[in-house]
């Protein structure tokens, strides 16, 4: 049988949610970089021993709070999310066991075997937003992939998103009516396409 890609996709909002990196160093701030540039307005936390300069002006420029601290269990307190983006593998799988036992959602860098879910790809045009993933096996498909989305994809389509919401409130009918107009209404987006081809 054909390997398939299982995982669910969901949109979190990270903003009412309460995320914790361990990590300070260059793993860290790409985790937290790759974060706030999807939702600048995210609810983290960041703990470790020291931080790069970079990652203290990102944590200033998005109000994150940094935690100068060795990692403890206690830091788990109260939290959705952890992302263990430290250099130690020991310290990471004890974040994982520590996490697991809270029922917290963990992604532990640089081992997919220990993550919950993965951070992939993201195509950000206005109110549209497309996540990529290869299941973890090649971050450059996804990030290949990201660059084709983000050409290909007008940069009107957010002007779109708003003028369809817009109708979509004067539409009559019940959820399925509704349905149907806004599908024979966008149907023109696939045959154009189509015949483009």
């Amino acid at each position: 049988m054909k390997e398939r890609n299982e995982l669910y996709p969901v949109f979190l909002k990270v903003s009412k949610l309460n995320i914790l990196v361990v990590g300070g160093g260059n793993v860290g701030h790409e985790k937290l970089h790759f974060l706030l540039k999807s939702s600048p307005n995210a609810n983290v936390e960041v703990v470790a021993k020291w931080f790069l300069p970079e990652t203290e002006e990102l944590a200033l420029k998005h109000g994150v709070k940094l935690t100068k601290s060795r990692y403890k269990r206690k830091f788990l307190k109260k939290r959705h999310v952890v992302i263990a983006a430290t250099n130690d593998a020991k310290l990471n799988k004890r974040v994982h066991r520590h996490a697991k036992k809270r029922y917290l959602l963990a992604n532990i860098a640089d081992t997919p075997e220990l993550c919950d879910f993965y951070m992939g790809g993201i195509v950000n045009k206005g109110h549209v937003k497309i996540a990529i993933s290869t299941n973890g096996k090649s971050p450059t498909t996804a990030k290949r992939l990201r660059q084709f989305f983000e050409e290909v994809i007008p940069e009107n389509v957010n002007e779109m998103v708003e003028n369809l919401n817009e109708y979509r409130k004067t539409i009559k009918g019940d959820f399925e009516a509704k349905v149907n107009q806004l599908n024979s209404l966008t149907e023109s987006l696939i045959e154009k396409k189509e015949k483009d081809d």
